[in-house]
């Protein structure tokens, strides 16, 4: 469904994209992982044909992005860009406008939709008094109301609260089932796990592409999972024998060669620094995954 060879683009000085290449195959939720600035948007963008490379070509379902019949991909950009003062039955019916698709035909489309939403009893609502959460179902709703083979979405559940977001995934495994591809953009590396297929990005480069199981089955290190009274995002950063760490304001993750040294080492640091606390030896994520693949703490 999409191909993308050796994508490059920089802005001025700075490289957003460098030699970037991926395959997203049909029916596949393909996540492309990676934090703020690591280049998601602008990839995304490219591949939409909003937006031209320096360098390298995109193929969507084997044409280039601006030969494509349009109706056959959906895109909600980063940013909610509908109308505040319309309500949501008015933003779909103008979208769908824009498609020269019948009034007859919106009508049927968008009543599936806003029940796989769960936004009919909201229809008459302005947009601009929505939530978060249900303007990005809105968003979706436009996206979906030419019935894509293709949908793109860029970083759909950011900045939205946990049930939305959970909401939101149950909507695309529902999409999917009924065959539509799907590219999600997430920084949420707990979201990497909910994909058939992955791509770590960061500072530009893919790091690694796979299904999320095969990403961590290679990787020999040990994940230790360490609850402390400390908050310090950096408080086991000067412990050699770790080699990476995630905090998650209640719990740290921490990425070590050998399990039971490790497990020793942190205990012994604990102990120094007189603090109480628990160490579980856990299966790795993808946090874990991403945090060696760059070789950073965060």
């Amino acid at each position: 469904m999409i191909v993308v060879e050796n994508i490059s683009k920089s802005f001025a000085s700075i490289k957003a994209l460098d030699q970037v290449s991926l395959q997203v195959s049909q029916q596949d939720i393909f996540g492309l992982i990676g934090p703020d600035s690591a280049g998601k948007t602008t990839l995304m963008r490219i591949i939409c044909g909003l937006m031209d490379p320096d360098q390298g070509q995109v193929r969507l379902m084997g044409q280039n992005p601006d030969k494509i019949d349009r109706q056959n991909l959906g895109y909600m950009p980063q940013r909610f860009s509908l109308y505040g003062d319309l309500t949501i039955e008015e933003n779909i019916n103008f979208f769908g406008s824009l498609y020269s698709l019948k009034s007859s035909v919106i009508n049927q489309r968008a009543e599936e939709i806003l029940d796989i939403t769960g936004l009919t009893p909201f229809k008459n609502r302005l947009a601009g008094s929505l939530s978060g959460g249900m303007k990005q179902k809105l968003a979706l709703t436009c996206a979906l109301i030419t019935r894509p083979a293709l949908l793109i979405l860029d970083e759909p559940t950011y900045g939205v609260d946990p049930q939305s977001r959970k909401d939101f995934w149950r909507i695309l495994y529902q999409l999917n089932h009924q065959g539509m591809t799907i590219l999600v953009s997430t920084p949420y590396m707990d979201e990497a796990e909910l994909c058939t297929r992955v791509a770590f990005i960061n500072q530009g480069h893919i790091l690694a592409c796979d299904t999320p199981q095969n990403l961590k089955s290679p990787f020999s290190q040990r994940v230790l999972e360490v609850r402390t009274v400390c908050q310090d995002p950096h408080f086991f950063d000067d412990l050699e024998e770790i080699e990476g760490s995630s905090f998650f304001g209640y719990k740290y993750r921490l990425v070590v060669s050998d399990g039971l040294k490790g497990k020793h080492a942190v205990q012994s640091y604990l102990n120094a620094k007189e603090l109480a606390g628990s160490i579980e030896t856990v299966p790795p994520g993808m946090e874990d995954i991403f945090v060696i693949l760059t070789g950073e703490n965060s």
